[in-house]
């Protein structure tokens, strides 16, 4: 397998640009560029399980080239489109991922000089010997990756041959649907096809390579010619003195390196640090944006049973408006909106708590509301008889009860708020689910890693769970 991909590598490598290389500006060398890149496309871009570090032939170019050039990179893994709205909203310089150069592209971004010659390739599943051909998938379901060359191809010979087309946003989740015959077939590009295939992903190839996708560095139309000439450089230095050909066959040459086997635990074991890394983070962005929700809860609880209109009103419209639209819409909004329409750079910490506290304090508000008016009335009438004033018999008797009555409710929602950070992996935060996902994206153990994940999940929400408890039964005894 591995001689016959390098033979295909070597008849699609991009030759003879080193006599065009271009002047690099002054500006670029000692400058630093943000460049967005997808989650999971290897070879492109992956991380390596072993070290968590984010690694492939994309990654490697993208950081051979800042070296030769004089510049410093900050590589953020994004997802694909992420990344396109990245750069588009000037959160990222430029963008790196197996990006297909297009015309429709062009009119959005400027492109470097190809550096990768792919096309698109259809595989199924290892032990499906019904599917030969495009012929055979009349009336069936294909998939392929959003916004790839591959759904582009698929779409056209749809019309032809008869079959749907779905759109995913990773590879292994494809190659997954074929191998649970949600679908019979996968489109994508033959060298991510190949290297999966290679890796143990349990598919086979049954087509010619359909020619096209050649691959560049983008940036925004208009904008960061220095980075874009800076790139055109490095790139024919490196095909000059043979550094590209090394990068290719790191990746797509004769090394026998595979995926790692092993039982779950040692996958566990090998998993650990990256795995780590997104506990930490998934319990720390839950833990803060929680607090911030608690403090929301109250303050929009009291303006709810508010006597004034207009403070009634205000709770009213926040809460409507949380809860009334998806979490995903906040999360890209605070992240590529607001820097776009401020011009303050984005932070995806920042923006995640943001969208988990304004989310849950909007649940909490509502929480709170129905736990003092859950109070008899006449707990506020007997203190105020006692001579307390509203503040005090709102202090010593009401809010004591309510606290006791909404507890259950307030715990709920922080166990939903922490499964809620995991959406946060749409905008890059590495979370827990966001590193299974590149674990799996570069081993293909997918349904492994995410029984290990939801294990870790339920050990978290339980002990959280078990701490919420304890400190109930302290502050309600």
């Amino acid at each position: 397998m591995r001689a016959g991909l390098a033979a295909g590598i070597a008849a699609t490598l991009l030759l003879g640009t080193a006599a065009a290389a271009a002047v690099v500006p002054a500006q670029a060398e000692g400058e630093s560029f943000v460049i967005a890149t997808d989650t999971t496309f290897a070879p492109f871009e992956f991380r390596d399980p072993s070290t968590g570090d984010l690694v492939g032939i994309d990654m490697d170019l993208m950081n051979t080239i800042a070296e030769e050039e004089g510049f410093s990179v900050d590589i953020r893994s994004l997802g694909f489109q992420a990344a396109l709205s990245a750069v588009q909203s000037g959160q990222a310089d430029g963008v790196i991922a197996g990006m297909s150069i297009t015309d429709e592209r062009k009119e959005i971004f400027d492109f470097s000089e190809p550096y990768f010659e792919s096309g698109v390739q259809m595989a199924v599943a290892a032990n499906d010997d019904s599917i030969t051909g495009y012929e055979d998938l009349a009336g069936e379901t294909v998939v392929a990756k959003s916004g790839s060359e591959g759904l582009a191809e698929a779409e056209k010979l749809a019309e032809e041959y008869g079959f749907t087309v779905k759109a995913l946003d990773q590879s292994a989740t494809m190659y997954e649907s074929v191998k649970n015959q949600s679908a019979v077939a996968v489109f994508d590009d033959y060298p991510v096809l190949a290297y999966g295939i290679d890796q143990g992903n349990g598919l086979k190839v049954v087509t010619e390579k359909i020619p096209g996708g050649e691959y560049g560095f983008a940036v925004a139309k208009g904008q960061n010619s220095e980075l874009l000439a800076a790139f055109n450089d490095g790139l024919a230095k490196l095909k000059a003195d043979g550094t590209y050909d090394e990068i290719l066959n790191t990746y797509l040459g004769d090394s026998e390196a595979k995926s790692a086997n092993g039982n779950i635990f040692e996958l566990v074991g090998q998993s650990w640090p990256a795995l780590s890394k997104g506990l930490w983070n998934t319990v720390s962005i839950t833990v803060v944006s929680f607090v911030i929700a608690l403090v929301l809860g109250f303050v929009f609880g009291f303006m709810k049973i508010s006597s004034s209109r207009i403070v009634r009103g205000i709770a009213t419209v926040y809460v409507s408006i949380f809860r009334g639209t998806p979490i995903l819409v906040w999360a890209f909004l605070f992240y590529f909106g607001l820097p776009q329409l401020t011009g303050a750079p984005g932070n995806v910490f920042l923006a995640g708590v943001a969208t988990l506290a304004l989310n849950a304090g909007a649940y909490l508000t509502e929480i709170v509301r129905g736990g003092l008016q859950s109070v008899d009335p006449g707990q506020m009438e007997a203190a105020r008889s006692l001579g307390l004033g509203w503040g005090r018999s709102m202090q010593r008797v009401v809010m004591p009860q309510a606290v006791k009555i909404s507890m259950p409710s307030i715990i709920n929602q922080l166990v939903i708020t922490l499964k809620d950070s995991s959406l946060l992996l749409t905008i890059g935060f590495a979370e827990l689910l966001y590193q299974a996902q590149q674990i799996y994206a570069a081993n293909f153990r997918t349904t492994e890693m995410l029984i290990i994940v939801g294990v870790m999940y339920f050990i978290v929400i339980t002990l959280l769970t078990w701490l919420a408890n304890i400190v109930d039964k302290k502050v309600n005894k």
